[in-house]
């Protein structure tokens, strides 16, 4: 009897939790990425922004309310589901691109490990997670919630379209920064917007790090980047997108907090995005890579800035 080779994703990542898994469920578990948190991260921090944005609405600090600690669970949650069905639309939709990417032609779908029919189930059942959750919040934001899956669903697409899909990932991947602001106050603010602005900067700027690992393929496959677009001249721009990064999220605390103290708290993100853009090369796209998987611990950075932020200013 022959025994089933799986086939692993050339991008898959070696030694986690997954490859212990019964070998049924491995393909959905690195079809959802779960193998891969870092994205789950880039997803959730932005709620956690808009969390401690929407705390100093109401004057007091993030996590004075038990209510803070429940939002911080299904965001939590909702992170998890949502970055698994937006990757699994994804792979849906890019098969026959990833099919043609030495990187990507092992994933699930291409592979054959996952059929589209199963992997369009797979991404139903994740939705409807993130469904719960979503119902678990107040009106508005859950007109929020729904008025999100406008950018997920066209997000595959804009690498066909345009030079700038990085762009399109910044305003889809921040969206819990007014989710997360609206979840408390029930509304949005000008504060919160330029927040989430300066969010979408960031992303920008991780994000063509990331892009730079496909540059070849991407341009044999016909797929657009910034990446692509900025060429060796990658660096200035991504230094650029961290400084406007850096002015908007600084700006939204410093009227947030009515201190321009805030700033400061925001300081070592700034040396993180300087020290980035130093270290990014355009030909090395291994450590280019654990150059973008640092933005977690940026993320982390900032969340803490603003949770301090709302309890001392």
């Amino acid at each position: 009897m022959v025994q089933e080779t799986q086939v692993i994703p050339a991008d898959a990542v070696a030694r986690t939790w997954v490859e212990n898994a019964p070998s049924p469920w491995q393909p959905y578990l690195r079809l959802a990425r779960l193998d891969r948190p870092i994205g789950t991260w880039l997803l959730f921090w932005p709620c956690v922004f808009g969390l401690a944005i929407g705390a100093a609405a109401q004057h007091r600090g993030l996590f004075s309310s038990s209510r803070d600690w429940l939002l911080l669970l299904l965001f939590g949650i909702g992170a998890i589901a949502m970055r698994g069905a937006g990757c699994t639309y994804n792979d849906i939709v890019d098969r026959k691109v990833d099919a043609r990417v030495a990187r990507t032609r092992g994933r699930p779908i291409p592979s054959g490990a996952v059929k589209v029919k199963q992997a369009w189930m797979f991404a139903a059942a994740q939705c409807a997670i993130g469904l719960i959750i979503l119902l678990c919040l107040n009106g508005f934001s859950i007109a929020l919630g729904f008025l999100s899956l406008v950018f997920v669903a066209l997000y595959p697409f804009m690498k066909r379209i345009t030079w700038w899909p990085q762009a399109w990932l910044g305003l889809t991947f921040n969206w819990g920064a007014l989710l997360g602001y609206a979840a408390l106050t029930g509304r949005m603010s000008a504060i919160d917007l330029v927040l989430y602005i300066g969010s979408v900067f960031w992303t920008l700027g991780y994000d063509t790090i990331y892009a730079l690992q496909d540059v070849e393929d991407d341009a044999l496959a016909g797929v657009k980047s910034t990446a692509r677009l900025f060429g060796s001249h990658a660096r200035t721009w991504v230094l650029l997108f961290y400084a406007m990064a850096f002015a908007f999220m600084a700006a939204a605390a410093a009227y947030a907090f009515d201190s321009c103290f805030a700033v400061l708290l925001l300081i070592p993100s700034a040396a993180h995005f300087i020290w980035q853009a130093r270290r990014l090369e355009f030909s090395k796209p291994e450590s280019n890579l654990r150059l973008f998987q640092t933005n977690r611990d940026v993320g982390g950075i900032i969340a803490a800035a603003l949770l301090a932020g709302s309890w001392i200013l």
